[in-house]
């Protein structure tokens, strides 16, 4: 685990939980949960945890450094992409896809809590 450092901070690891969770309630256990909940905490996990997997790709087989961050540029690139794909492209080709502007801004704020917390050059360990 010391190779790949992104995958020890707090926020990371509590982002997967959450994401695993709300997939596993989802899919399994149908527990009932605000609506709130299950209409947004998805997209507000989703993108601490894509984009620190795309984080640490980068540094391991491109940049080949610990010291790589994201510029400010890709992170806004990727919540454009991330929304546009999944609240204005796919509904139009999936029954189960709803575009929901909410959702933009779930992005939004999981990209800014990247940016302030994860994206950060990694400690030599």
């Amino acid at each position: 685990m010391k190779r790949w450092p992104e995958f020890r901070h707090p926020l990371f690891i509590v982002a997967v939980f959450l994401y695993a969770g709300y997939l596993l309630n989802r899919y399994l256990v149908h527990w009932p949960l605000p609506t709130l909940l299950t209409s947004y905490l998805g997209d507000l996990a989703a993108m601490p945890v894509m984009l620190t997997l795309a984080l640490a790709a980068q540094r391991r087989f491109v940049a080949h450094t610990r010291a790589f961050i994201f510029p400010n540029t890709w992170l806004v690139a990727a919540w454009v992409y991330v929304s546009l794909w999944f609240e204005g492209i796919l509904p139009y080709f999936s029954a189960t896809a709803v575009a929901d502007p909410i959702d933009a801004l779930a992005y939004a704020v999981g990209t800014v809590a990247f940016r302030l917390w994860l994206n950060k050059p990694a400690l030599a360990t």
